[in-house]
């Protein structure tokens, strides 16, 4: 396509002009203190209130992300390598209490008994055992390593279980309430897949969806997985994803190449895969174990490729036969999506570089305050808010080379460049102030009445550091943003949870954890109005919690 490289141009010099336009740091703090391993604290301690928390709030946040960075003399090389920390605020009548455990993986297990790196990580390569004699070692390096079972990413729910999970054929069930390390759990037991992501979506009968890829001798497929509602358990407490099918098998573009996905796209009717350039080089992936590299260097940004859109209906599974696609981004985080008069819009966090996963290591995350810390915020891809729409009525009668999106106030387009191919741009969703906050990311919206419906508002970190540095209400209406933002202080993903009497979609409260590198044992719960963005209370706790990644509400926990 003469206007694809034309339009990979003009997402090159976006993405310059993205850069451009955010304002450069100067000064950064570092940010060491926020990567560095901290203790448990498995029995509830009390927090200090102050404001109001609001009496209505039932439940208990729970977080997860890495908190432990070595073992013996051994170092982890990056920040998702480190080993899981659950975190658990117990919210009830005004009060909350605060504990915490570490996930008792067979990594964490057998990497605490060796007192070493045993296990590989994404950014990892656990080196072979020294006892072993040379020959051993030599041939160890031939061996298929074992995926880990360190799930430090998300809280996920299947048949009204608790699992902590990560990216790779595992999970582990939990205790919302004492934190307590159960099962393990191996996805290929149930389907035929090797791997799932920690980002499930949740329909209104109380199904589970997620995605997850298969390798074989007929290429590389990504697989749209559907499990079942709860049932009645009768018998012993126990993990089971028992009826769980895959519902739809798209087969990858480059079968040698698939695409790294992070999560998935649902509305009331579809689900959509977004296919993106970013790519596992699985050749690289059979020569790492030999070379003793680590997972994250089989990872290739291809900006030469496009960005596929596979739309597959829920209900059916079946593959919709139009080809969808972008100039090339990436994206990690969807923020919604739902059908509107014959289109399906998509809103997402999207980026135009996707090199910089690797960039996350914890050399560069503990840069000394000053220029070596700017120089690496400053080259980090910002992402942004997007809205793409697909048109859903597309065929033989469709125009070509005119725009089929016929929205109000809808600057995305879509054209058919030529039969059953549907080139689309995107509609930028949010206005220039947003890059005052260095862009955002961890998007959350009141998902359990408007996933997969219109909706107006989410909430969300921004970027003006390494590490989020605000907190960002968007209007999507508007592209008006509220922020919560303070020198030093350090919010993670916010969740925002509904009020009991809620008549408005933003009627309730947003939960973030803020962490701070200025002050040892200086964290608290920050709660604030979502409506008005203001904070009503906050329950402060004399731990240290690392910088971690995403969490949920439980209610009545």
């Amino acid at each position: 396509h003469n206007s694809l490289s034309f339009n990979k141009n003009v997402m090159l010099r976006k993405n310059c002009s993205v850069l451009q336009r955010c304002p450069q740091a100067k000064g950064l703090e570092s940010l060491a203190n926020l990567v560095s391993t901290v203790e448990e604290t498995p029995d509830p301690i009390p927090t200090t209130i102050k404001g109001t928390i609001p009496s209505w709030i039932n439940g208990s946040f729970l977080r997860n992300g890495p908190g432990k960075f070595e073992f013996g003399e051994d170092r982890y090389t990056h920040w998702f390598d480190g080993m899981a920390m659950m975190h658990r605020f117990h919210i009830c009548e005004g009060n909350v209490t605060y504990s915490s455990r570490f996930l008792r993986s067979d990594s964490y297990v057998q990497n605490s008994e060796k007192n070493r790196i045993v296990v590989s990580e994404f950014g990892t390569f656990a080196s072979p055992d020294p006892c072993k004699n040379i020959f051993e070692r030599f041939f160890s390096r031939f061996q298929i390593p074992k995926a880990t079972d360190n799930a430090a990413v998300n809280f996920v729910k299947y048949k009204g279980d608790y699992y902590v999970s990560t990216e790779t054929n595992y999970m582990r069930r939990v205790d919302p309430q004492s934190l307590e390390t159960k099962e393990k759990v191996d996805w290929t037991q149930y389907v035929a897949v090797n791997s799932a992501t920690a980002h499930p979506h949740y329909d209104r009968e109380g199904a589970t969806y997620n995605m997850g890829n298969s390798y074989g001798r007929d290429g590389s497929f990504y697989n749209i997985i559907r499990v079942p509602p709860p049932e009645e358990k009768e018998g012993e407490d126990s993990a089971e994803l028992n009826g769980a099918e895959v519902i739809c098998s798209i087969p990858a573009t480059e079968p040698r190449k698939p695409s790294y996905y992070h999560s998935f796209v649902m509305s009331e009717n579809y689900i959509v895969f977004v296919e993106q350039p970013i790519k596992l080089d699985l050749i690289r992936f059979l020569l790492y174990r030999i070379m003793g590299k680590s997972f994250n260097q089989i990872m290739v940004w291809d900006p030469q490729c496009d960005t596929i859109f596979h739309l597959v209906n829920r209900h059916t599974g079946k593959e919709s036969q139009v080809r969808y696609y972008a100039g090339p981004m990436f994206t990690l985080h969807q923020i919604n999506a739902f059908e509107d008069n014959g289109f399906l819009i998509m809103d997402m966090c999207c980026g135009d570089d996707g090199e910089f996963i690797g960039d996350f290591t914890l050399e560069n995350l503990r840069s000394e305050t000053g220029e070596k810390m700017d120089k690496f915020y400053n080259s980090l891809c910002r992402t942004l808010p997007r809205r793409y729409v697909l048109p859903l009525t597309v065929d033989e009668d469709t125009p070509l080379d005119q725009n089929l999106v016929t929205l109000p106030n809808c600057t995305a387009t879509a054209k058919q460049t030529k039969p059953g191919e549907v080139f689309m741009t995107h509609e930028e969703l949010h206005s220039d102030e947003l890059l005052q906050y260095g862009g955002l990311e961890f998007p959350h919206i009141n998902y359990d009445k408007y996933n997969g419906r219109p909706y107006r508002y989410f909430y969300s970190c921004g970027f003006g550091h390494v590490f989020s540095d605000s907190l960002l209400k968007m209007d999507v209406h508007t592209k008006e943003l509220k922020v919560w933002r303070y020198p030093g202080l350090y919010p993670s993903e916010p969740v925002f949870v509904a009020s009991p009497k809620a008549t408005e979609e933003d009627d309730g409260v947003v939960l973030s954890v803020i962490i701070t590198p200025r002050e040892d044992k200086s964290t608290f719960l920050l709660v604030l109005d979502a409506k008005t963005f203001t904070e009503l209370g906050r329950a402060e706790v004399p731990v240290n919690i690392p910088y971690g990644f995403h969490g949920v509400f439980n209610e009545m926990g």
